[in-house]
């Protein structure tokens, strides 16, 4: 396999590695309910995407904590409750993928079934008892396509992808939407519980991630961390922090915030803990295992900033599929424009309203532009929500939603923008918490966004550029409107008010220009 870990996409005549191509059609936008199964040494988890593409909704999402590796590493066989609960977990999922018409559900299995003696005999079970053929990949694969799932989310992603399972933990360099080098390390909490001594148990650590740091020659670059150890202790650092979104992905943490909530948890209730954060029993079982190897990967990499991505294994394997083409794609508009086309009103009229307001932005970066395009795209699709609720209602769906490519910051001025977009004034809001994520001149920025989108709706004429054009003199302090005839008709005492709060947020004089 080449070192930059990119697999072919499959030719029409293969079926490839895991089951029949997903992308039947290299350019389709969107994607019609695709099944995915990860069969993992804790959990067993089915999702089923839909919606865009390149960045899917979660039309289904159901996980049974089986604990298959539990006692893998004392045995070499898996549990044999775990077993039943991850037979009866895969009926299940059969039938629900069935009642889906989804053809085909791909079933993905890691550490536990290829470690296991009866790992084969398991796998024949399941096929045998629910028709579904379980793809057991090794500890190089596994890194793969849980470092592609980071991709799927992620674009611009470059670093290490650590993602820890039960009874293993996968190393992978990425970068340039490509992946490289990959280490399977033996650092599972599943497998740390054979070592109930805590100062061997750390030795050992220590051990296994220096020689993966040698392996990867990682010192100082940016490291993400896929898996539900993992996202529990961010959760965890949220809490310690009162930090105001509770998003976890693209959530940051610094070595430092992290070393602190580290050193918290190690005196901290968790049972308590648990109680606050909605954590499962099994989850918060392994969490104090997973904070001992976190600790020794911060000492042994030192990364620059620890990233959590939401997107692993499962998205990976929806990554495997996409043409390059598809990739390319931005996740954050591909996913803002299948909103558009399935809720809003006017479908379509997102990009006019974009190159009708981009005159107010003439110096805005990259990064801002595709802000202010996906809320231009997300304007109206918040409409069927109550008047009085709508601003929130945009708001929470923009900071909450399953969205890739999108920082927190992003979420809050998308969010703030399209509050904006219904509402002029925010003080006083009980979302203000999360306002801090922004500095002042953001909130301004994320304002004046949301006002000129709530003028150029009051132009829902198929295009506000039949309606007139917008001009804007920021040396000068001067916003001015050049009407055409259809847009002096529609310029009422609505469309005036709205015009001069978007000036007032700009600061700005106003000039009418009128017809002849």
């Amino acid at each position: 396999m080449p070192d930059d870990g990119i697999a072919p996409v499959p030719e029409d005549d293969d079926d490839g590695p895991f089951g029949r191509p997903i992308f039947e059609d290299p350019s389709a936008r969107a994607l019609s309910r695709v099944g995915v199964v990860d069969v993992g040494s804790n959990s067993v988890r089915m999702v089923v995407f839909d919606g865009a593409a390149r960045s899917p909704a979660y039309f289904y999402n159901e996980k049974i904590m089986c604990g298959l590796g539990k006692g893998l590493a004392e045995t070499g066989r898996l549990s044999p409750q775990g077993r039943v609960r991850a037979l009866a977990a895969l009926r299940r999922f059969a039938l629900l993928a069935e009642g889906m018409q989804i053809d085909p559900l791909t079933v993905v299995a890691t550490a536990a079934t290829r470690e296991a003696t009866d790992g084969p005999d398991f796998q024949a079970e399941v096929l045998r008892e629910t028709g579904l053929k379980l793809h057991v990949v090794d500890g190089d694969e596994e890194a793969r396509l849980s470092a592609q799932g980071v991709l799927l989310g992620w674009p611009e992603a470059k670093g290490i992808v650590c993602d820890i399972g039960g009874n293993s933990m996968e190393l992978a360099r990425i970068g340039g939407g490509k992946v490289g080098k990959r280490v399977s390390t033996p650092l599972g909490p599943f497998r740390l519980q054979q070592i109930p001594e805590l100062k061997k148990r750390r030795l050992h650590i220590a051990k296994v991630l220096k020689e993966a740091q040698a392996a990867m020659k990682s010192t100082g670059e940016r490291i993400y961390l896929v898996g539900g150890s993992w996202r529990v202790i961010a959760r965890l650092d949220m809490e310690r922090r009162n930090y105001p979104l509770t998003v976890l992905h693209e959530y940051r943490m610094t070595p430092k915030s992290l070393t602190d909530t580290l050193d918290w948890l190690s005196v901290a209730d968790l049972a308590v803990l648990r109680g606050r954060t909605g954590t499962s029993a099994e989850r918060m079982e392994l969490v104090p295992l997973a904070c001992e190897v976190l600790r020794e990967l911060l000492a042994a990499f030192k990364p620059s900033e620890i990233d959590v991505s939401a997107y692993g294994i499962r998205e990976g394997l929806l990554y495997e599929h996409m043409p390059e083409k598809l990739r390319a794609r931005d996740p954050l508009i591909e996913a803002a424009r299948m909103s558009e086309m399935v809720q809003a009103r006017i479908p379509g009229f997102g990009k006019k309203l974009y190159d009708f307001l981009l005159p107010l932005f003439p110096d805005a970066a990259k990064d801002r532009l595709r802000l202010i395009k996906a809320a231009c795209l997300l304007h109206d699709t918040t409409w069927r929500a109550h008047p009085d609720f709508r601003a929130e209602a945009c708001f929470d769906n923009a900071t909450r939603a399953n969205l890739g490519g999108l920082d927190h910051p992003g979420r809050v001025f998308l969010g703030l923008a399209l509050l904006h977009r219904y509402k002029n004034n925010r003080s006083g809001s009980r979302l203000e918490p999360m306002f801090r994520l922004l500095s002042d001149d953001e909130v301004q920025a994320a304002e004046v966004l949301g006002k000129a989108m709530r003028f150029g709706a009051m132009f829902s004429i198929g295009d506000p550029a039949k309606a007139g054009a917008l001009r804007w003199q920021p040396k000068k302090r001067v916003l001015e409107l050049a009407l055409t005839p259809a847009g002096e008709a529609l310029f009422g005492e609505v469309a005036q008010a709205r015009f001069n709060s978007l000036a007032v947020a700009l600061k700005a004089e106003t000039r009418l220009v009128r017809p002849a």
